[in-house]
Protein backbone atom coordinates (compact mmCIF):
# COMPACT_ATOMS: atom_id res chain seq x y z
CA UNK A 1 0.00 0.00 0.00
CA UNK A 2 1.45 3.33 -0.98
CA UNK A 3 0.47 6.88 0.93
CA UNK A 4 0.15 9.98 -0.72
CA UNK A 5 4.24 10.86 0.06
CA UNK A 6 4.97 8.07 -2.01
CA UNK A 7 3.08 9.00 -5.04
CA UNK A 8 3.23 12.91 -5.62
CA UNK A 9 -0.03 14.56 -7.57
CA UNK A 10 0.04 15.80 -10.52
CA UNK A 11 0.01 19.39 -10.66
CA UNK A 12 -2.87 20.56 -12.75
CA UNK A 13 -1.93 21.96 -16.29
CA UNK A 14 1.93 21.18 -15.51
CA UNK A 15 3.45 18.83 -18.51
CA UNK A 16 4.87 15.71 -17.09
CA UNK A 17 8.54 15.61 -17.46
CA UNK A 18 10.06 12.30 -18.93
CA UNK A 19 12.03 10.26 -16.78
CA UNK A 20 14.77 7.50 -17.58
CA UNK A 21 13.61 3.73 -16.36
CA UNK A 22 15.12 2.97 -13.64
CA UNK A 23 17.33 -0.07 -13.26
CA UNK A 24 16.13 -2.48 -11.48
CA UNK A 25 17.84 -5.51 -9.25
CA UNK A 26 17.32 -8.13 -12.26
CA UNK A 27 18.59 -5.61 -14.73
CA UNK A 28 22.50 -5.64 -12.73
CA UNK A 29 21.80 -9.39 -12.27
CA UNK A 30 21.29 -9.66 -15.77
CA UNK A 31 24.69 -7.91 -16.51
CA UNK A 32 26.08 -9.66 -14.42
CA UNK A 33 25.51 -13.02 -15.87
CA UNK A 34 25.81 -11.26 -19.85
CA UNK A 35 29.27 -10.35 -18.64
CA UNK A 36 30.83 -13.33 -17.28
CA UNK A 37 29.03 -15.91 -19.74
CA UNK A 38 30.18 -13.50 -22.58
CA UNK A 39 33.67 -13.00 -21.58
CA UNK A 40 33.89 -16.46 -21.00
CA UNK A 41 32.74 -18.24 -24.54
CA UNK A 42 34.76 -15.46 -25.88
CA UNK A 43 37.81 -16.53 -24.36
CA UNK A 44 36.87 -19.90 -25.53
CA UNK A 45 36.44 -18.08 -29.29
CA UNK A 46 40.01 -16.38 -28.69
CA UNK A 47 41.07 -19.82 -27.95
CA UNK A 48 40.00 -21.65 -31.40
CA UNK A 49 40.47 -18.02 -33.67
CA UNK A 50 43.66 -17.32 -32.51
CA UNK A 51 45.50 -19.56 -30.13
CA UNK A 52 45.12 -17.06 -27.00
CA UNK A 53 45.03 -18.37 -23.30
CA UNK A 54 46.48 -21.56 -24.28
CA UNK A 55 44.33 -22.53 -26.95
CA UNK A 56 45.48 -24.65 -29.98
CA UNK A 57 44.50 -21.68 -32.62
CA UNK A 58 42.68 -22.42 -36.02
CA UNK A 59 44.98 -25.46 -36.61
CA UNK A 60 45.29 -27.34 -33.33
CA UNK A 61 41.14 -26.84 -33.47
CA UNK A 62 40.81 -28.09 -36.95
CA UNK A 63 42.49 -31.67 -35.78
CA UNK A 64 40.09 -31.70 -32.73
CA UNK A 65 36.94 -31.24 -35.33
CA UNK A 66 38.37 -33.38 -37.48
CA UNK A 67 39.17 -36.16 -34.77
CA UNK A 68 35.61 -35.38 -33.40
CA UNK A 69 33.95 -36.01 -36.69
CA UNK A 70 32.83 -32.83 -38.64
CA UNK A 71 33.86 -32.42 -41.98
CA UNK A 72 36.52 -29.36 -42.71
CA UNK A 73 37.42 -29.58 -39.13
CA UNK A 74 39.48 -25.45 -39.63
CA UNK A 75 36.51 -24.12 -41.22
CA UNK A 76 34.40 -25.93 -38.68
CA UNK A 77 36.78 -24.35 -36.08
CA UNK A 78 36.65 -20.81 -37.73
CA UNK A 79 33.05 -21.60 -37.19
CA UNK A 80 33.23 -22.44 -33.81
CA UNK A 81 35.83 -19.53 -33.00
CA UNK A 82 33.58 -16.80 -34.50
CA UNK A 83 30.20 -17.93 -33.15
CA UNK A 84 31.86 -18.06 -29.30
CA UNK A 85 33.71 -14.52 -29.99
CA UNK A 86 30.80 -12.36 -31.93
CA UNK A 87 28.43 -14.08 -29.43
CA UNK A 88 30.19 -13.52 -26.32
CA UNK A 89 30.79 -9.95 -27.05
CA UNK A 90 27.55 -9.42 -28.24
CA UNK A 91 26.55 -10.65 -24.95
CA UNK A 92 28.91 -8.86 -23.13
CA UNK A 93 27.17 -5.50 -24.92
CA UNK A 94 24.30 -6.73 -24.53
CA UNK A 95 23.99 -6.26 -28.22
CA UNK A 96 21.35 -8.43 -30.63
CA UNK A 97 20.97 -10.59 -27.63
CA UNK A 98 18.57 -13.06 -28.42
CA UNK A 99 21.68 -13.87 -31.50
CA UNK A 100 24.21 -14.03 -29.36
CA UNK A 101 22.57 -16.19 -27.23
CA UNK A 102 21.95 -18.38 -29.79
CA UNK A 103 25.25 -18.00 -30.84
CA UNK A 104 26.74 -19.39 -27.76
CA UNK A 105 23.35 -22.31 -27.31
CA UNK A 106 24.36 -23.56 -31.02
CA UNK A 107 28.16 -23.87 -30.45
CA UNK A 108 27.31 -25.66 -26.92
CA UNK A 109 24.85 -27.84 -28.39
CA UNK A 110 27.45 -29.35 -30.62
CA UNK A 111 29.70 -29.21 -27.44
CA UNK A 112 27.42 -32.00 -25.65
CA UNK A 113 27.36 -34.16 -28.28
CA UNK A 114 30.93 -34.43 -28.88
CA UNK A 115 31.45 -34.76 -24.80
CA UNK A 116 28.58 -36.51 -24.37
CA UNK A 117 28.92 -40.07 -22.89
CA UNK A 118 31.96 -38.79 -20.09
CA UNK A 119 29.27 -38.45 -17.32
CA UNK A 120 28.09 -35.41 -15.80
CA UNK A 121 30.91 -34.43 -14.08
CA UNK A 122 33.91 -33.35 -14.60
CA UNK A 123 36.99 -33.91 -16.32
CA UNK A 124 35.36 -35.86 -19.37
CA UNK A 125 31.44 -34.87 -17.86
CA UNK A 126 29.16 -31.73 -19.78
CA UNK A 127 28.21 -29.95 -16.59
CA UNK A 128 30.06 -27.05 -17.72
CA UNK A 129 28.50 -27.01 -21.29
CA UNK A 130 25.28 -27.77 -20.26
CA UNK A 131 26.08 -24.56 -17.72
CA UNK A 132 26.18 -22.20 -20.35
CA UNK A 133 24.12 -23.58 -23.39
CA UNK A 134 21.09 -23.21 -20.52
CA UNK A 135 22.52 -19.72 -18.81
CA UNK A 136 22.86 -18.89 -23.09
CA UNK A 137 19.24 -19.81 -23.67
CA UNK A 138 17.98 -18.06 -20.73
CA UNK A 139 19.61 -14.76 -21.88
CA UNK A 140 18.06 -15.18 -25.59
CA UNK A 141 14.71 -15.69 -23.74
CA UNK A 142 15.08 -12.40 -20.97
CA UNK A 143 16.36 -10.60 -23.19
CA UNK A 144 19.45 -8.34 -21.59
CA UNK A 145 17.99 -5.78 -19.23
CA UNK A 146 18.36 -2.57 -19.06
CA UNK A 147 21.84 -2.02 -19.14
CA UNK A 148 22.42 -2.92 -22.71
CA UNK A 149 23.21 -1.46 -26.34
CA UNK A 150 19.68 -3.18 -27.10
CA UNK A 151 18.00 -0.72 -25.28
CA UNK A 152 19.44 2.09 -27.47
CA UNK A 153 18.41 0.44 -30.69
CA UNK A 154 14.76 1.61 -31.45
CA UNK A 155 14.12 -1.80 -33.36
CA UNK A 156 15.89 -3.98 -30.58
CA UNK A 157 14.66 -1.23 -27.64
CA UNK A 158 11.63 -3.55 -26.04
CA UNK A 159 12.37 -7.37 -25.94
CA UNK A 160 9.65 -9.70 -27.25
CA UNK A 161 9.59 -13.53 -26.02
CA UNK A 162 9.05 -14.46 -29.48
CA UNK A 163 12.29 -12.87 -30.57
CA UNK A 164 13.69 -15.31 -27.74
CA UNK A 165 12.28 -18.21 -28.63
CA UNK A 166 12.83 -17.39 -32.77
CA UNK A 167 16.28 -17.43 -31.70
CA UNK A 168 16.37 -20.08 -29.62
CA UNK A 169 14.81 -22.01 -32.17
CA UNK A 170 17.25 -21.04 -34.83
CA UNK A 171 20.28 -22.62 -32.84
CA UNK A 172 18.49 -25.86 -32.19
CA UNK A 173 18.30 -26.02 -35.95
CA UNK A 174 21.45 -24.76 -36.93
CA UNK A 175 23.11 -26.94 -34.21
CA UNK A 176 21.14 -29.92 -35.53
CA UNK A 177 21.87 -29.57 -38.93
CA UNK A 178 25.87 -29.34 -37.90
CA UNK A 179 24.93 -32.13 -35.83
CA UNK A 180 23.98 -33.93 -39.16
CA UNK A 181 26.87 -33.27 -40.92
CA UNK A 182 29.48 -35.27 -38.58
CA UNK A 183 30.48 -38.72 -38.66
Amino acid sequence: MTSTLDSPRPVAGATPTPTAAPVHAYDAGLLIVRLVLGLTVAAHGAQKLFGWFGGGGLDGTGQFFALSGYPAGRSMAVVAGLSETLGGLGLVLGLFTPLAGAAVLGTMVNALAVKWGGGFFAPEGVEYELLLAATAAGLALTGPGRIAVDRHLPVLRSHRLAHGVAAVALAAVVAGLTLLVRK
